[in-house]
């Protein structure tokens, strides 16, 4: 059932397939929209017969190389790869994740919509490639702003503005010990934990235990030098147009002292751009 699945995908996709300008003026009249088997199997650097007998259900086990190359051929996006490869029975493989550094335009704009929410973007190794107005404010008292990990472990402010540190030191070790199990070769994530190894005894004492710690929903306490203690629940949102991303938005009950300290912060950083506007 696996491999029919397999087959009838490969057969859908294929004839959705668009034939380039040299593929089509070669091929002469075309009786089938979409690509032929031949020359998916030609740009795939396959057999025809090979490549048949993966669409027919009678060749069980390709391998990830032969679906990275079927997924090149097809020019499947991020998520027809990985739901190729996942009817393939294998695992979706390293390298699909968000790598340029940027956020859209579109969710660098919503999020300055919010501002009674602080907001940001990070990617698996906790770099912070976005945030909003509120969310600078709430880090305005630290250095170390463009990494999480490196605010925890190697900002002098961070153990003072992460009131119950040891937690959030726990929660940024796991953190990158899931971005290493998503992969253990990426240079950004090998960078950071050379520097977080050589300049923090506590991340390389937290980093033997191999802790592994996704985002969890429980409320944070922050100590702010302009408006005191808040306490913060959260959301944490994988961004579907960029996988590897994670959306973090933060939030109090309305009402409570931690919705009117973040009002002030608000209001505190709205003053000096309204004065430079």
């Amino acid at each position: 059932m696996q491999n029919d699945g397999l087959g009838a995908y490969l057969t859908a996709r294929r004839a959705q397939a668009q034939p380039d300008a040299t593929t089509a003026a070669s091929s002469g009249y075309r009786r089938v929209p979409g690509l032929r088997r031949e020359e998916v199997a030609v740009l795939a650097g396959l057999s025809a017969d090979y490549y048949t007998r993966l669409e027919q259900g009678r060749e069980r086990h390709p391998s990830e190389q032969v679906l990275a190359a079927l997924a090149r051929a097809l020019d499947l996006g991020a998520d027809a790869r990985a739901h190729l490869f996942r009817l393939a029975g294998c695992a979706v493989p390293f390298g699909y994740d968000h790598r340029d550094g940027a956020v859209s335009d579109d969710l660098a704009r919503l999020m300055s919509t919010w501002h009674s929410t602080p907001a940001y973007v990070i990617d698996r190794t906790m770099d912070v490639l976005a945030e909003n107005d509120l969310a600078r404010a709430l880090h305005s008292g630290l250095t170390e702003t463009d990494n999480l990990a490196r605010t925890v472990f190697l900002d002098p402010a961070g153990r003072d503005f992460y009131v119950d540190w040891e937690r959030a030191a726990h929660s940024a070790t796991g953190h990158l010990r899931l971005a290493e199990g998503h992969d253990p070769r990426d240079p950004r994530l090998l960078e950071l934990l050379d520097e977080l190894t050589r300049r923090s005894p506590a991340f390389r004492d937290l980093w033997s235990r191999h802790d592994v710690r996704g985002k969890t929903r429980e409320p944070k306490l922050f100590r702010h030098p302009d408006v005191g203690v808040l306490t913060l629940t959260y959301e944490a949102l994988d961004v579907r147009s960029d996988p590897g991303l994670q959306l973090i938005v933060y939030h109090a009950p309305a009402g409570s002292p931690s919705a009117e300290a973040l009002a002030l912060l608000g209001s505190l950083a709205a003053s000096p751009r309204q004065a430079a506007d």
